[in-house]
């Protein structure tokens, strides 16, 4: 099943477009909660933005988890054996235990300075996965 989604004329585009679709949604809603919460537009209420922008947030992340599993599933091996790709999932497992610390820890309740770092460290993260995603194709 998944070996046609690689050869398809526009299965495996259209996966790529819903994958990038759901960067824009996680990277997008992230982006401005971090921005927020490292002290820009202090005039919006932190948590009403978090309310508002995190359900995107993790709306990209699961159309990013189911297309970017179901491109995986076309080329393991080959993927498996990127240095890319092999970097990309450490920095997503980074990622993730970042979020999670912050939502356990009560980051956003605090918004304190270990708040804001978490903010910076989720910001490059993030970019360093984009990144990394793109140089798939090139190494």
């Amino acid at each position: 099943m998944f070996a046609g989604l690689a050869s398809h004329p526009w299965a495996y585009p259209a996966l790529e477009t819903v994958h990038v679709v759901g960067i824009a949604l996680l990277f997008g809603g992230l982006l401005v909660f971090e921005l927020r919460l490292l002290g820009l537009a202090r005039a919006l209420e932190l948590r009403a933005l978090a309310r508002l922008v995190l359900p995107l947030a993790l709306l990209g992340f699961g159309l990013c988890a189911l297309t970017g599993l179901a491109m995986f599933a076309t080329q393991p091996q080959e993927l498996l054996a990127n240095p890319a790709f092999r970097l990309k999932l450490l920095l997503l497992m980074l990622a993730g235990g970042n979020a999670a610390w912050f939502h356990a820890r009560g980051g956003l309740a605090l918004a304190d300075r270990p708040a804001r770092v978490q903010g910076l460290l989720s910001l490059g993260f993030w970019l360093a996965v984009i990144i990394c995603g793109r140089w798939i194709a090139y190494v």
